[in-house]
């Protein structure tokens, strides 16, 4: 065998993998095609959070693209070839396809290894809407285009209100850009508590930006000034159609795996109806040997759970370093909107069907909140039985939602309890420095023992 493993792309769970399996001894080699570093630091998360600050500290557009450009430039420059052959890593440049379960073709040459981990990632998805493909080119975007624009359009046209909708949409708000976006679901962010789409609606709404939710593209019209986009609101059956026109149109509903041409299928390993690689919980796959992580396998598409994945499928696959099993319930995940709306776990409605127990501060409850001036969002924790001792102590924490300026630095006390398997009753004990944001988590948390300002613990209930 040329390598003890190999990696097959150099995205954020392909390093992860690599440097886990280096700190481990092992002899690793990456394969990638693109930029090492993937979509998070070209044209995901790096870029669309420096676009986000920006637009906020007030910076024009050319100037808010000059910072974005440059901060890409700065972590790049930590994720070379060159870095990471000077960490031990080798890395070979090309495309890579799967001869059999050891065995990696890269243009004419057999690489192998006992052990291959796929972490190819995902590309963008644009649906097929009538009229799209008769528009110029320049005029549709994707993340991929989208901070590679120049000059700020005047009207910008969004699909999807998602994480990436949402964020964007704020963004050129905050840079004077008009904006409307559109959301086939009845509310935004449809994966998280519907309060939090609600407060995040508000925001947007407050910035200027014109929202759409329950409402269909039923086709795209090239006109000489833009893009018409033809649309039909869901309740509003027998009504005539509306119409927006915009310079520009940002497509960000959703993202596909990119598992075609490598030869997965050949070797046994499962998809799913949508290209996802199929692997049980150590991330392995259905072929010997072969494991994936990442965006490819469709289980969390954010940076940090590619990572996570990547180095338990090398610390699984080498039997060294980190292992078991991934879970996704340990997982945080942010929306960088203002608010932020962050989350771990079960939302109320999921569990509802585990005797989960619920506990709720609004910010307008929150000296810290009240103090900033910030007061619409809402801090909520969610508890379910310990196997033994039940509710006792608070129970155990199995999910959160945050909604707040600060929702992302304050989810991860949460994350630690979750994963230490830790009472709820710990958050409340545990001592916060006051006024912080932070001390919102004990003041909510202090009602699973008992009422506290008029609050207590109740039942988790489903949406309705």
């Amino acid at each position: 065998m040329n390598h003890d493993l190999i990696i097959v792309g150099g995205g954020a769970g392909g390093l992860g993998a690599a440097r886990a399996a280096r700190w481990a001894g092992a002899d690793v080699l990456l394969v990638n095609d693109r930029p090492i570093g993937g979509d998070c630091t070209f044209t995901g998360c790096v870029p669309s959070k420096t676009f986000l600050a920006a637009a906020a500290q007030g910076f024009e557009f050319s100037a808010a693209m000059d910072i974005v450009r440059s901060t890409i430039e700065r972590i790049a420059a930590t994720e070379t070839a060159d870095v990471l052959r000077e960490e031990g890593i080798g890395v070979r440049e090309g495309r890579a396809r799967l001869a059999t379960h050891d065995t990696v073709v890269v243009d004419d040459d057999r690489l192998t290894a006992p052990r291959i981990i796929v972490a190819t990632g995902g590309r963008p998805v644009v649906p097929p809407i009538p009229g799209l493909d008769d528009v110029d080119a320049d005029r549709v975007l994707t993340n991929e285009q989208v901070f590679d624009l120049t000059t700020a359009p005047r009207r910008l046209g969004i699909i999807g209100g998602g994480p990436i909708g949402c964020e964007l949409a704020q963004a050129f708000a905050w840079l004077g850009v008009e904006v409307t976006l559109f959301e086939g679901l009845p509310r935004l962010l449809s994966r998280e508590e519907p309060a939090a789409g609600d407060a995040v609606a508000r925001s947007l709404t407050s910035a200027g930006v014109k929202v759409l939710t329950g409402t269909m593209i039923d086709r795209v019209v090239a006109r000489p000034d833009g893009v018409a986009l033809v649309y039909a609101v869901g309740d509003a059956a027998g009504d005539p159609p509306g119409e927006v026109v915009v310079d520009r149109l940002l497509v960000a509903v959703g993202r596909a795996p990119n598992s075609g041409a490598l030869g997965l299928e050949e070797l046994g390993v499962k998809l799913d109806d949508r290209g996802h690689v199929l692997t049980d919980e150590r991330l392995q796959t259905d072929a010997r040997g072969v494991y994936a992580v990442g965006d490819v396998t469709g289980k969390l598409l954010f940076t940090h759970a590619a990572d996570e994945m990547g180095r338990l499928a090398a610390g699984n696959a080498l039997r060294k370093g980190q292992r078991g099993r991934f879970r996704t319930a340990w997982i945080p995940w942010v929306t960088f909107t203002q608010p932020e709306v962050a989350r771990i776990g079960m939302t109320e409605d999921m569990a509802a069907d585990h005797d989960g127990r619920v506990v709720e501060l609004p910010l307008d409850e929150m000296d810290r909140a009240i103090t900033d001036g910030y007061t619409d969002g809402y801090i909520k924790l969610i508890a379910g039985p310990k196997r033994l001792t039940r509710h006792a102590g608070g129970g155990r924490i199995i999910g959160a939602t945050i909604v707040a300026p600060r929702a992302g630095e304050m989810i991860h006390e949460v994350a630690l309890a979750m994963r230490t398997g830790a009472f709820a009753g710990r958050l409340a004990q545990t001592v916060h420095a006051y006024p912080t944001w932070s001390h919102g988590i004990q003041k909510a948390a202090g009602q699973f023992f008992g009422e506290v300002e008029g609050r207590r613990a109740r039942p988790a209930q489903p949406d309705t």
